[in-house]
């Protein structure tokens, strides 16, 4: 089985972010994936985020690059845009003409602000996002500036990945309406949705707006990072009494020092002490003592070693295509797995709409 989106069909514009994670993520679990991209346009196998789909090169300023890839919306049963507000709608793409052509499409737009508001229209990225949600603010060290968490909040886990969940709840939809319709995504609005619990947190009188005063932000000696005398690190989340407990048994702290876990007043000193216990191994001689144990324990890798951490070795986390090391698809189904991912791929318009002729699509099967 080539995954349980088998047989979906979904038309990319081709974009930057989490637009081409998004249709990734799409490939990955079986969908044929069709990128409509600029003509010249070079890509090679460390653009990692094309691989498993086709793309198909047109010319969106002349009348028959349009004809093409409206040709390639009508028998989609996704499709996927990251542009700004507008865009889409200049070149004749917008959604009214496309659901008037297909109505059974689901039109999936991926941006920063949204589709309406007084930012619709303003440039952005991933950290401007995140910074008006109070995602950004909570993160960080006490008396420093928030640093960038890299990307991951806005552009992939509040946007490509809430896009994926809207574009298959409107598929699903369509079973039972018949009707296709337009998905606004704004990563301001996903990155202020994972922030649920913490905003739950706040009314309930258990968060801070001070960063480095919370439980999960650094401020709880059980939950945060320690350098070892390597120079490497570790990460301890022993949240639970019990697993803080065997932490400082097999760290060989007294039983009165985990009995003051959840004394604030005691915060402080107790990190210290940690500090300077993990301060006397390596990050490999702890792994040695506190790695399987329920210490809630893990080494800090980076990407070099992470791909060879054995619990990820034994899972195959990580794949090689064409020789560039990536991560595999997930997750993982029981009876239609993903296949290995393949290669990013050129094809021509003439040739997709021959494979998408063959059958009727997905949607209106159902």
């Amino acid at each position: 089985m080539a995954g349980p989106l088998e047989g979906l069909r979904v038309v990319e514009m081709a974009g930057l972010g989490p637009g081409p994670f998004c249709g990734m993520l799409l490939a990955d679990l079986g969908a044929d994936v069709v990128c409509i991209e600029r003509i010249g346009t070079a890509r090679d196998a460390t653009d990692i985020t094309a691989r498993g789909k086709r793309h198909v090169a047109l010319d969106l300023q002349a009348a028959d690059g349009i004809d093409a890839a409206l040709a390639l919306i009508a028998k989609a049963d996704l499709l996927v845009e990251g542009f700004r507000p507008g865009v889409m709608e200049r070149l004749g793409l917008g959604p009214a003409p496309c659901l008037k052509l297909n109505p059974t499409l689901v039109y999936g737009r991926m941006t920063g602000w949204g589709q309406t508001g007084p930012l619709a229209g303003a440039a952005g990225h991933d950290i401007n996002y995140i910074a008006v949600t109070g995602a950004l603010h909570a993160i960080g060290r006490p008396g420093e500036a928030p640093p960038p968490p890299l990307n991951y909040v806005g552009d992939y886990g509040g946007g490509a990945m809430l896009l994926a969940v809207g574009l298959l709840a409107a598929l699903h939809e369509v079973r039972r309406s018949g009707q296709g319709q337009v998905i606004d995504a704004a990563m301001t609005d996903g990155a202020a949705l994972m922030s649920s619990l913490f905003y739950g947190l706040k009314s309930a009188g258990g968060w801070s707006s001070h960063r480095g005063d919370n439980l999960l932000d650094g401020a709880a000696h059980f939950y945060d990072t320690y350098a070892c005398a390597d120079g490497k690190f570790v990460s301890v989340g022993a949240l639970e009494p019990k697993f803080f407990a065997q932490l400082c048994e097999l760290c060989g702290l007294e039983s009165e020092f985990a009995a003051g876990q959840m004394d604030r007043s005691r915060w402080p000193m107790m990190k210290l002490r940690l500090a300077d216990v993990f301060r006397t191994r390596t990050r490999d001689e702890w792994c040695a003592v506190l790695e399987g144990t329920d210490a809630c324990f893990a080494p800090v890798l980076d990407f070099d070693e992470a791909p060879h951490y054995p619990h990820n070795l034994a899972r195959g986390t990580f794949v090689t295509l064409q020789g560039v090391l990536q991560p595999a698809p997930a997750p993982r189904f029981s009876r239609t797995p993903s296949a290995q991912p393949v290669p990013a791929g050129r094809e021509d318009v003439s040739v997709v709409l021959q494979r998408w002729s063959a059958v009727a699509r997905t949607g209106v099967e159902a």
